[in-house]
């Protein structure tokens, strides 16, 4: 079975990324397949609930977490969504499917130590991988950027005379943030290095040592390596360097909006999630200023 008219739905209407679209089309097949061996029958457009829930049981059978089928049943309710808006169906077979229950994994941001053990006392190497290897975690950890915002920045989103970074984030949506001042330094002499790798003239910001673009798991590597160096905390990735980044501005006293607006969230209710990251800072400068808990 075929999705063609629903992929160009999400790539044109919705402006969903490649990866995004990829996912989705990815789950529709995986349902479709599903179907065809279980009911000789491919086409998912027809189809009842009762169907959708074995698979559902296959699904938790094979071993995946209830998050990873809750995104793929998410996927279902898209498609079937736009088959009502095209009036393709009359029902809609997930109307009242209920969502499997998940427990909330609490995200561990770097401690300042940490991060400053990272950025101030570790030796990096002085050559093009060594400082372009600084100049992403800086990046990252300055501006609050997602993975794959600093794979596709472009050279001309810095702009020096400004001091701002243009970010294209989410369905392209454009989001400006200030350029630091140690960023900046740290961007300037980067820049110099890359030079030596650009023979192709790139847009792309960050490149391998090849001269072509950064890719997802190098930009993990990078995190992963020289955290692991600094820190015993069990996850070490590119978006933990995201919630460091909000934690540690909400830690200072930063504006729960202004987070939401440098991360590049639609709503507050997702910047949100990281003011439990504070709470422990909260509790001191609670215990510290409350004339009630003062000897």
């Amino acid at each position: 079975m075929t999705f063609t008219s629903f992929i160009e739905y999400l790539q044109l209407e919705k402006n969903y990324s490649q990866h995004t679209v990829t996912a989705y089309e990815n789950d529709l097949r995986s349902f479709s397949e599903f179907c065809e061996k279980e009911y000789e029958d491919d086409n998912i457009v027809d189809i009842h609930y009762v169907q959708i829930r074995n698979w559902i049981v296959s699904l938790v059978e094979s071993g995946l977490q209830n998050a990873t089928i809750n995104r793929k049943i998410s996927s279902l309710k898209t498609y079937y969504k736009f088959l009502l808006k095209t009036k393709q169906i009359e029902v809609n077979p997930l109307a009242k499917h209920k969502a499997l229950k998940t427990s909330k994994k609490v995200q561990v941001p770097f401690s300042e130590n940490e991060m400053e053990t990272v950025l101030a006392t570790m030796t990096f190497s002085n050559d093009f991988e060594g400082v372009r290897d600084k100049t992403i975690i800086e990046m990252l950890y300055a501006t609050g950027m997602r993975r794959a915002e600093l794979i596709n920045l472009k050279q001309t989103d810095i702009d020096y005379a400004a001091k701002t970074i243009r970010i294209l984030g989410k369905r392209n949506k454009e989001r400006i943030v200030p350029l630091l001042k140690k960023l900046e330094d740290q961007l300037q002499e980067y820049e110099s290095f890359r030079s030596q790798v650009d023979s192709h003239q790139k847009d792309e910001l960050f490149l391998t040592a090849k001269g072509n673009k950064i890719y997802p798991n190098l930009v993990y590597r990078i995190i992963n390596d020289y955290f692991s160096i600094a820190s015993t905390k069990v996850k070490k990735s590119p978006h933990i360097l995201r919630h460091t980044f909000a934690t540690h501005l909400l830690n200072q006293g930063a504006d729960l909006n202004a987070v939401k607006e440098l991360l590049g969230h639609a709503s507050l209710a997702s910047t949100q999630v990281y003011t439990h990251n504070s709470l422990a800072e909260l509790k001191n400068v609670y215990a510290k200023a409350h004339p009630r808990n003062k000897k």
